[in-house]
């Protein structure tokens, strides 16, 4: 009987598809079949032709960086190809109490706070957080995007960087550059076809995958990047989706394109999330146009007053003409994950895995990770598939676990009181027992090391720190805390001055977002 785990079939392309096939082949196929190997491995993906891609997922994590220069795409052809832009975290307006002002506005830059993994500054920061905000004192960058400045020059390598970055980009453009590299660089089979039935083996694994055009697809491992219909690992195998409403509201989303009113606006290099009456509103600077849509709850809003607060938004950041120009369309989605997602022969990747709102922008970062992990631990052979399997499962449901906690902590520290979505958010019931306790000890020690339980955390405590004292969380400190702590107290105040003298360098020397990407387009990065 055949063992091992020659074939590897992906169903369904899109960023999903072809972020997993790209890292997947990455790590495992030569697209140079004249070099002789011990197995004979194949990627085979399918996708349709007649279903087209969500496209709504524009952010990444400095993660992709990483990915990038793994699967051998060059950070120029990136930029030029995707529409792509630079991220350097997240800006948060009105989340805090709704005033509409600077004094509302708070960051999660990319860049930890400086020093970070040898000295705590949340808690030396608490003497002068009246004079300064916590990610300005312990962190350059926010003063980088708040100027919509870059986080590198033209001089610096490709993926090189002053602070760290991830990108806004062009969904639908940058499937395309995965497909085209995929294909031609590492030796992706690319079928174009609808999948007309499932095919099952004896075990009940996946035998074989039967399509409209192509007949029928064998494979050793399927990976279901199908998207929120979940054909494999939803409607095949009847895995069910574990909803997360209870804790995160939000389940519908208005999206919108809108340009510039003049060919050279800044570009943004963060995120902006601007709170509204039920949910918020996302603006993303790419080159030739801005991505804004209004992520809400359905229970609290009706869609007519969320388009209303979306074209409001639109009118005020780029004037009525581009309001009443605006075409909005409607996202609909069930917060939650698979119950596993890994069973038999058959993995998840994507949306069909899961999908929770955009905020933080963790869903391409679940797809990176999860490919990463196939890549890596990929089972030698069939026997070995469900030790491998029991090992994805544990750690992607701790993963998405973490990412309900952190996205709801945004929410929990609010002191709006202007709508029941905002009041709800708040309840104890509401809020996950895992966030209850950590907010219990944040009131009375920061976070820092000790509170992230593995190495490969989704976020570091120096998130935790900035959305906590980014939203005027208060932590009374002990007295054995303070008394234990003094000692670095003067090293902690160097750190401080390091730090406002490395922001102004920078605010100096870094060129604007667009300054920077036209002189991509016409030089290109320095290659590695």
């Amino acid at each position: 009987m055949k063992n091992f785990i020659d074939r590897i079939v992906i169903v369904g392309g899109g960023t999903a598809g072809w972020l997993s096939a790209g890292i997947i082949a990455a790590e495992h196929f030569m697209a140079d079949k004249s070099v002789s190997t011990e197995r004979n491995f194949q990627l085979v993906l399918i996708e349709s032709p007649d279903i087209p891609t969500i496209g709504v997922g524009e952010g990444t994590w400095p993660s992709m960086r990483s990915t990038l220069k793994k699967i051998g795409i060059s950070e120029t052809d990136f930029f030029c190809q995707c529409s792509a832009s630079f991220k350097q975290g997240t800006e948060f307006h009105n989340w805090a109490n709704g005033q509409n002002g600077k004094d509302d506005t708070y960051t999660h830059p990319f860049t930890v706070p400086h020093n970070f993994h040898e000295t705590n500054l949340a808690p030396h920061w608490q003497q002068i957080r009246d004079k300064v905000n916590f990610a300005h004192a312990v962190n350059p960058q926010s003063a980088l995007f708040a100027r919509q400045l870059a986080p590198k020059n033209i001089a610096t390598p490709e993926y090189g960087f002053h602070v760290n970055y991830g990108y806004h980009l062009d969904a639908g453009k940058f499937a395309d550059l995965l497909r085209q590299h995929c294909i031609d660089k590492l030796g992706v089979e690319y079928i174009s076809a609808n999948m007309t039935a499932i095919n099952s083996a004896e075990n009940g694994d996946i035998a074989s995958i039967s399509t409209d055009t192509h007949g029928e697809i064998h494979g050793d491992l399927f990976i279901d990047c199908s998207g929120s219909k979940a054909l494999l690992l939803g409607e095949h195998y009847g895995i069910p989706l574990v909803s997360k409403s209870q804790y995160l509201f939000n389940n519908s989303a208005l999206a919108a394109q809108v340009p510039y009113q003049n060919p050279e606006d800044p570009i943004q290099s963060a995120t902006l999330s601007t709170a509204q009456t039920a949910g918020w509103i996302w603006d993303i600077g790419l080159p030739t146009r801005r991505g804004i849509g209004h992520i809400y709850s359905s229970d609290y809003i009706t869609e007519e007053n969320a388009r209303s607060e979306l074209l409001s938004y639109i009118a005020e950041t780029a004037g009525k003409e581009a309001a009443a120009d605006t075409t909005v369309r409607k996202i609909t989605f069930d917060p939650g994950h698979r119950e596993k997602f890994w069973y038999k022969n058959c993995v998840a990747i994507g949306m069909s895995s899961g999908f929770i709102e955009p905020l933080e922008a963790s869903a391409l970062v679940l797809v990176e990770l999860s490919a990463a992990m196939i890549a890596e631990q990929l089972p030698a052979n069939r026997a070995m598939m469900d030790l491998v399997a029991k090992r994805f499962n544990d750690k992607f449901l701790y993963r998405w676990d973490r990412i309900v906690d952190f996205l709801k902590l945004h929410y929990v520290l609010t002191k709006r009181t202007d709508s029941q979505y905002w009041i709800d958010n708040c309840k104890p019931s509401s809020i996950p027992q895992s966030l209850q306790e950590l907010l219990e000890i944040w009131q009375y020690q920061p976070p820092w090391h000790r509170d992230t339980q593995h190495a490969d955390e989704m976020f570091p405590s120096a998130s935790f720190q900035y959305i906590l004292y980014g939203m005027n969380f208060e932590t009374d400190l002990n007295p054995n805390f303070k008394r234990s702590d003094r000692e670095t107290g003067d090293k902690a105040m160097g750190l401080f001055m390091e730090n406002a003298k490395r922001t102004e360098q920078l605010m100096n020397s870094m060129p604007s977002n667009r300054e920077l990407i036209n002189k991509i387009y016409k030089y290109g990065f320095q290659k590695i």
